[in-house]
């Protein structure tokens, strides 16, 4: 069986489940009719799966009739606290959630995917697993879906994630950091209240806090080396009570992003110096909080060069795009640290059609003419994985 003449009767299916994903949007962790409907689609196809990660994850296998290895195909379901602004038929119909990044897209091409490689499963060499994960916006789906064995026996991985300011047509695969990782931190800071006209018998936290947010860029512009990029955002400020009064007390919550592992590794620890030794300066006390959510994606060269082939062979010889990696986070990262792999960028812009808002937008939309290509590389990727 040609790939190309299975998938084409897919079409209309893909396009169908991707506008009802859309207009049924559900939040991470929450995705419990997304994944009712994705295991009574697998039923009917005959594909076997099973529960794996938190309430609603999915790990779907299909067996070829030939030996091989196991290749893991992931796609994310859960949508974003967005409301929807596009207008379109099939808007969302829960007020304040939208599939503004694309994972009703992912659910669809996955779920297509599977249609077309479980057709094929009697040429088909090894095994494919698919992953239906959720909370990837929180970055928590991965690594419930590894602790419940996702990547038991496999030996590679691969994802698409659809990308609103690439053209359609071309798709981003391209080895090394494609993303960043994204880390969450929150600072208390403790000083003394006192009367603002006599500050000398207060400790103020607020001005602790403001000398830290400046001290926190030192680590990305004197410890960190020009050629790796990071980023240390403090977001949010809270402290004080009135105009005429000492703070005692002051919050700091933010984010850092970086694309090397080794920075990543050592932002805490930079980050816990300077919040101790600041504190000190200023006689208050702080506590550092910092949480791991997920590392840098870095993409396998070996694997990289092998989808870039699948990729051309659905999409044409000039279908690969050249995209700088985002400061943009995935938790797939967590699944390329343990085993080769990649993730790429399907290109959904087109003017043509309205798809030329970026994810997380309002007014994200897409191309639907591109997903069933989508659909399509996932298949050629895992079925190109065992002719090696």
């Amino acid at each position: 069986m040609i790939l190309q003449d299975i998938a084409q009767g897919y079409n209309d299916y893909l396009i169908e489940k991707r506008r009802y994903f859309h207009m049924h949007p559900e939040v991470s962790t929450k995705e419990y009719n997304t994944s009712k409907i994705v295991k009574e689609e697998l039923d009917k196809f005959g594909i076997p799966w099973r529960p794996c990660g938190m309430e609603t994850g999915i790990l779907a296998t299909i067996k070829g009739s030939h030996p091989g290895k196991t290749i893991l195909l992931r796609g994310d379901m859960d949508a974003l606290t967005v409301q929807e602004i596009t207008g379109v038929p099939y808007a969302s119909i829960n007020e304040g959630v939208m599939h503004a990044c694309g994972h009703d897209c992912h659910t669809a091409m996955l779920l297509t995917a599977a249609r077309i490689l479980n057709d094929m499963k009697d040429s088909l060499c090894g095994t494919v697993q698919l992953a239906f994960q959720p909370a990837e916006e929180i970055a928590k789906g991965a690594k419930a879906m590894m602790d419940e064995g996702a990547l038991d026996g496999v030996d590679a991985c691969f994802a698409i994630h659809v990308w609103g300011m690439i053209e359609a047509g071309k798709i981003s695969l391209e080895a090394g950091p494609r993303m960043a990782s994204a880390d969450m931190f929150n600072i208390k800071i403790s000083g003394k209240g006192a009367h603002g006209a006599e500050p000398h018998d207060g400790i103020d936290a607020v001005v602790t806090a403001a000398a830290m947010v400046n001290n926190l860029q030192s680590i990305v512009s004197r410890e960190i080396a020009p050629s790796l990029p990071a980023v240390v955002t403090v977001g949010t400020i809270n402290g004080g009570t009135r105009f005429n009064v000492v703070a005692e007390d002051c919050e700091l919550t933010g984010t850092t992003r970086c694309f090397d592992t080794q920075v990543w590794e050592q932002f805490e620890n930079r980050m816990q110096r300077i919040v101790e030794h600041t504190a000190q300066t200023y006689r208050a006390s702080a506590e550092l909080v910092y949480e791991r959510i997920t590392p840098p994606v870095i993409n396998d060269a070996t694997f990289v060069a092998l989808a870039q082939k699948s990729a051309k062979k659905i999409m044409g010889e000039d279908c690969l795009a050249s995209k700088p990696a985002t400061t943009g986070a995935e938790d797939f990262a967590l699944f390329v640290r343990e085993v080769p792999g990649a993730i790429a960028m399907l290109g959904i812009n087109n003017p043509d059609c309205g798809a030329i808002w970026p994810n997380h937008s309002g007014k994200f939309c897409v191309d639907e003419s591109q997903l069933l290509k989508g659909a399509m590389v996932y298949a050629q990727v895992a079925l190109d994985f065992n002719a090696q």
